[in-house]
């Protein structure tokens, strides 16, 4: 087993870097959030705006981003969900993920992340439904 980072894990923690010393500086994280998911293409661009509109239109989190990606924040500013782009790490679905500051547990064993390739009125009620658990 490998004991490297792929180009693609050093670029995110690169990004997590500059993303904490921005926070520091007082950047504005919204605007950081929407730059990330206007610099995406295609399906990927679609869901992260369609999670962004959800997650704005259902909850109270804040936006930011992590490890550049797009990530919503509780009011002590910890990552309850966030997006990753399938582009990002070179896979074929994007992936809805939630931390644990999410409010999802249930009782040993319950899902924390979210493979995603279309989010149809289906798909969105069930995020919706996630979205309002894991905020409480």
């Amino acid at each position: 087993m490998s004991t490297t980072f792929s180009t693609e894990e050093k670029a995110a923690m690169r990004a997590a870097a500059a993303e904490a010393k921005a926070a520091k500086a007082g950047a504005d994280l919204e605007a950081a959030c929407l730059a990330a998911i206007a610099a995406m293409t295609g399906t990927d661009k679609e869901l992260a705006e369609t999670l962004h509109q959800l997650v704005a239109k259902h909850t109270s989190l804040g936006s930011k981003t992590w490890y550049g990606m797009p990530a919503y924040t509780n009011a002590d500013g910890k990552v309850v969900v966030f997006f990753q782009s399938a582009a990002k790490f070179k896979v074929r679905y994007a992936t809805i993920g939630f931390q644990p500051d999410a409010k999802l547990d249930d009782g040993n064993l319950w899902p924390n992340a979210y493979a995603v390739t279309k989010l149809g009125a289906n798909e969105q009620k069930q995020l919706v439904a996630l979205l309002k658990k894991a905020v409480g």
